[in-house]
């Protein structure tokens, strides 16, 4: 998977609700963090490994852009982005809390092997369609997040406008939008599900290593 992967960026704090529940301020322009490619881990029905022994991982849904070419000033979002899929982002929530009291990057959070789940790659319908769609991940049967692009602080242009300006985008980079309200705690033998709509994307177990 990560053979046609180049960088790996992610939008933390983009849904108003989600930055509440986890006690944050909304950002005034958008908050972006890396991930190595080492963390990509396929959605493909089997099994996740995520780490033991660092206190809660939480899961964090989240849209997924590819980027399928080299990125000009002034181009759309419809002419840049190829592809889209959906990913989580799993997080070290006990890590990333004593980080940031530090004022310490979030990588050990967030960059560990296995944090950067990620289904297969559907074409990107275009910036109008996409905002129809509310995609959704259940676990264990029960759905417990549901995102909505409309309710997104800061949108698909704003953030490929952003991130070309400041860390630059071309082809093969790809794009973790930001998570809904809902996150939560993953338990050994969880069973995640995500959907496009009503469409299933992929789904797989998490194991909690010892």
């Amino acid at each position: 998977m990560n053979e046609s992967i180049r960088n790996i960026y992610c939008v933390g704090r983009n849904y108003g609700l989600h930055a509440a529940e986890l006690g944050n301020d909304i950002p005034e322009e958008p908050m972006i963090f890396t991930k190595p490619t080492h963390a990509l881990a396929a959605i493909d029905g089997g099994e996740i490994e995520l780490p033991g022994g660092r206190g809660e991982v939480h899961y964090e849904a989240e849209l997924v852009l590819r980027i399928g070419q080299a990125y000009k000033k002034g181009i759309t979002v419809d002419e840049l982005v190829d592809q889209l899929a959906l990913g989580i982002d799993f997080t070290l929530r006990d890590v990333q809390s004593a980080l940031k009291k530090k004022g310490h990057p979030w990588l050990p959070a967030k960059g560990f092997k296995g944090s950067a789940a990620l289904t297969g790659f559907r074409p990107f319908p275009g910036f109008g369609q996409v905002k129809q769609v509310e995609y959704s991940l259940n676990r264990n049967g029960q759905e417990v997040q549901r995102g909505n692009l409309n309710d997104m602080i800061f949108d698909l242009q704003v953030i490929v406008d952003y991130i070309a300006a400041h860390y630059g985008l071309g082809e093969g980079d790809i794009i973790y939008t930001g998570t809904p309200a809902g996150v939560g705690a993953v338990n050994d033998g969880d069973r995640f599900e995500l959907f496009w709509g009503e469409q299933a994307f992929g789904a797989f177990t998490a194991r909690i290593g010892k």
